[in-house]
């Protein structure tokens, strides 16, 4: 399997066609018969910002993963709206000429509000560099191919198949290629990495497909130190072979940056 090609590279190859903006993504970075989502949905950004430019910042994302998205998907942009403050951008992504998924993203114009409220958590006391490994060496095998892009350490939860109970899964996360760290669509990407949160729970390996993912961006500072996020996921409810999860991330400092939901198919 070649790991040699990064999220950096596959974002800054993409070429514009008559259909749309396209790469071509190997298969380390697929997750089954699809592309990992959240790399559909970073490369998705990646095509609304290079079609439009001035943009003012992120504020939303909704997506739908209606089907296999192969290695060598092409993302068409239009605008759904372009009102005084908040601009709606939606991306088809065709996959051999199906519709793999449909995001819509959401950047508004920042505006003075009498709002202003955060909820920041405490990080580990511990370097994160130091954390056990998510992914101990002898399970590399049986993993994801995209999840060995990224340096993933266990803070709290379970790992897949650990037969717990609590459905929870914190950890802290990052790009091994440095060049990928930076930006909305490096963030984006990332998002989207730890396991379903309903596996923890079962102790036999299963098919699960995200169905959608909603995401609020909370800041406009896209930063942290050494490319290393915060990332949670926690199971609220699974029955007839679909669970929901929230989710979010924090920098490494503890600052939260990303409110999600996720709604998975199981086929456990």
């Amino acid at each position: 399997m070649d790991y040699s090609i990064s999220f950096a590279d596959m974002l800054g190859a993409m070429s514009q066609t008559e259909a749309g903006w396209t790469t071509s993504v190997p298969q380390s970075w697929r997750q089954g018969r699809t592309c990992y989502g959240g790399l559909t949905t970073g490369l998705a950004y990646g095509a609304a910002v290079a079609t439009f430019s001035d943009l003012p910042p992120l504020r939303s994302v909704l997506v739908n993963f209606t089907g296999p998205v192969g290695e060598a998907p092409v993302f068409n942009a239009t605008v759904l709206r372009q009102g005084k403050s908040l601009t709606t951008i939606n991306v088809d992504v065709f996959s051999d000429g199906t519709l793999g998924a449909r995001v819509v993203f959401s950047f508004g114009k920042a505006r003075e509000s009498v709002i202003s409220k955060t909820l920041p958590i405490t990080p580990p006391a511990k370097p994160l560099e130091k954390l056990k490994r998510f992914t101990p060496k002898l399970a590399e095998r049986i993993v994801p191919n995209f999840f060995l892009h990224f340096e993933t350490r266990l803070i709290d939860g379970h790992r897949p198949m650990a037969g717990k109970g609590d459905g929870y899964i914190y950890a802290a996360s990052r790009f091994k290629d440095e060049p990928s760290r930076a930006g909305m669509a490096s963030l984006l990407a990332l998002a989207d990495v730890l396991p379903p949160a309903a596996l923890p729970m079962v102790r036999k390996f299963g098919a699960v497909s995200s169905v959608n993912w909603m995401i609020n961006i909370l800041t406009d500072d896209i930063s942290t130190r050494d490319g290393w996020w915060l990332v949670e996921t926690k199971l609220s409810s699974g029955g007839a072979g679909y669970s929901s999860q929230p989710m979010n991330v924090w920098d490494a400092k503890g600052r939260p940056v990303i409110e999600a939901l996720q709604n998975v198919a199981l086929f456990i």
